[in-house]
């Protein structure tokens, strides 16, 4: 069982299940979205270390209808394919009792993507496409019995034979997020085992052909960080891929846990990258192989393009539906509460923002999922710190404003430095609201709630706006420390 010591993600913040293809000297990365619009975010590289997020596979509605968008539901773990000069992108909406997988094409990587291709008999998620000549086999997690595969036309989604059982894993809990390369005479099936959570782990195995049969590696798990005192914890479901230069390199999902144990993460899983050496046609992870160095995200965002810029995202809607950028900022109108924000991607930030409630309610917030967020409020003649754990939503500090005004919040995120046995948490969030006195802290909130520890689920902290009414933002600036 391999441990590496990487503890800068290659894509920071909520990006799990990360999927990597090449197309010459050029990489493409797709990750999960979960109930975010638009959904699954697309990145290009040329160094595996800074990448460029060019836009989303679903980006209209008749891709991905409205939903609840209740918390680590719809779009799960996608897989990013290059063949014969068309990108495919596969993946599963889970929304509906039976979830199939749903085929999207194009041409170019920043789309535009076809309207989605529907499996039927593949029932499942995490699926894989992969090509043997004119062959094209998908490749799923079938929900309790294993891995499953058949033959099927990628430009129509349908199966062209009966699925068969491919491999079931080593025996470890949830064998799944499988995905099929070739190197030299061998194909290789690489899945994630464990479960998601500490016990997560990469496994693989290899057979002559990619129908099988497949021969585990004597070594699995081939990755995995349960039990280890390292930074980066819950390594797995993992994308094993040729470089440009001819070496190999692994993408995996990961998360950055603090505080007292069990440890709490809070920014999601999210997107690291380890290199591959190949003993005896296994394959080995190493590292140091890729010189990633902290990133810095901090983001101004005055709204007056001409479209939002593409890291904001809501849950269960396209934000175009009711958020608008313009000459004045970004205008919120919606007669139900609506959340627009963007992936936390630091440990350590703080983001102010100014806005205005004409009518109704709005609110600057920090949201893990719809039951897990801190916001600064604003109704009426009030400002006020709220927290919402679960079904019990909390008042802490307030000021009287007049009616319209205009206010600068603030919300900050200060890792939590306690001693032995003070049971510190990953951080302290602070709400606070800027006066003419000066800024005045509203609130100091234990991070931990909005830690995936405590609230469960596939997603990171968001940072955005709420609305039931209308609203007008004009600015929103978020700093790393």
């Amino acid at each position: 069982m391999t441990a590496v010591e990487v503890s800068e993600p290659a894509v920071a913040g909520f990006h799990p299940d990360p999927t990597i293809c090449r197309v010459g000297d050029t990489y493409y990365l797709a990750n999960s979205s979960f109930e975010y619009r638009p959904g699954v975010p697309l990145r290009v590289s040329t160094d595996l270390l800074h990448w460029d997020l060019v836009g989303h596979a679903f980006t209209r509605t008749s891709q991905l209808p409205d939903s609840e968008g209740l918390g680590s539901t719809g779009i799960f773990a996608p897989t990013l394919r290059h063949h014969d000069g068309v990108f495919y992108l596969v993946t599963t909406n889970v929304v509906g009792e039976a979830p199939e997988q749903v085929i999207l094409r194009a041409e170019s990587i920043a789309g535009p993507w076809s309207e989605p291709s529907v499996t039927q008999g593949a029932v499942g998620i995490d699926p894989d496409l992969c090509w043997d000549g004119d062959e094209c086999y998908l490749t799923w997690c079938e929900l309790g019995v294993g891995i499953s595969q058949a033959r099927i036309d990628p430009d129509t989604a349908q199966l062209q034979e009966e699925p068969r059982r491919l491999w079931s894993g080593t025996g470890l809990a949830h064998p799944e997020g499988p995905h099929i390369f070739k190197r030299g005479s061998w194909w290789y099936l690489v899945i994630a085992e464990g479960g998601t959570e500490r016990g997560h782990s990469v496994s693989v195995a290899r057979g002559v052909s990619p129908t099988g049969p497949f021969e585990g590696c004597p070594a699995n798990p081939i990755l995995s960080h349960r039990s280890r005192a390292v930074a980066v914890q819950n390594t797995g479901h993992a994308d094993i891929f040729e470089k440009a230069d001819g070496d190999w390199a692994i993408t995996f999902l990961g998360t950055r846990p603090r505080g007292v144990s069990p440890g709490f993460h809070v920014n999601g899983r999210e997107t690291f990258l380890a290199g591959i050496e190949w003993h005896d046609d296994w394959p080995v992870v190493i590292d140091p192989r890729h010189e990633i160095v902290a990133t810095d995200h901090s983001f101004l965002d005055d709204f007056r393009g001409d479209r939002l810029h593409a890291r904001w995202a809501s849950p269960g809607v396209f934000p175009e539906t009711f958020a608008q950028t313009g000459a004045h900022g970004l205008r919120l109108a919606s007669d139900v509460v609506r959340f627009v924000g963007a992936r936390v991607q630091d440990l350590e930030w703080t983001s102010t923002a100014t806005l205005a409630v004409s009518e109704g309610w709005g609110a600057f917030a920090l949201r893990l999922d719809e039951a897990h967020m801190y916001a600064v409020e604003v109704e009426g003649e009030r400002v006020v710190a709220t927290s919402v754990i679960g079904e019990v939503r909390t008042e802490h500090g307030s000021i009287v404003i007049a009616p319209g005004q205009e206010v600068t919040v603030t919300i900050a995120a200060v890792p939590d430095h306690g001693q032995f046995l003070a049971r510190p948490g990953p951080d302290t969030i602070t709400l606070a609201v800027h006066t003419d006195e000066g800024e005045q802290v509203l609130a100091r909130l234990d991070g931990r709630y909005l830690s995936t520890e405590v609230a469960g689920g596939f997603t990171g902290r968001m940072l955005g706006f709420a609305v039931r009414g209308e609203a007008m933002v004009t600015t929103i600036a978020c700093t790393a420390r």
